[in-house]
């Protein structure tokens, strides 16, 4: 064979393999982590003082008093007139 086709085939093969083993690598990471340390991927908010997941549905909504000023926001009614 010539070697451009040699050297071409074994170029597409090194960059292909490195891309799987990055893959590979980057899932054996997470798998690792989570069996070993037991760390999921999950917000704070929805775990107690022990680091156990809230079994109730969790929502929170605060609200400024003044944040939603008419004279501060609406800002399109002063730019028809």
């Amino acid at each position: 064979m010539e070697l451009s086709i040699i050297l071409t085939f074994t170029t597409l093969f090194c960059v292909m393999f490195l891309f799987i083993g990055l893959i590979g690598g980057w899932i054996f990471k997470q798998y690792q982590v989570e069996r070993i340390y037991g760390i999921r991927n999950i917000h704070p908010e929805f775990l107690d003082n022990n680091g156990n997941i809230i079994p109730d549905e969790v929502l929170a909504v605060r609200f400024e008093e003044g944040f939603f000023d008419d004279e501060e926001y609406d800002d399109n009614e002063d730019e028809e007139d």
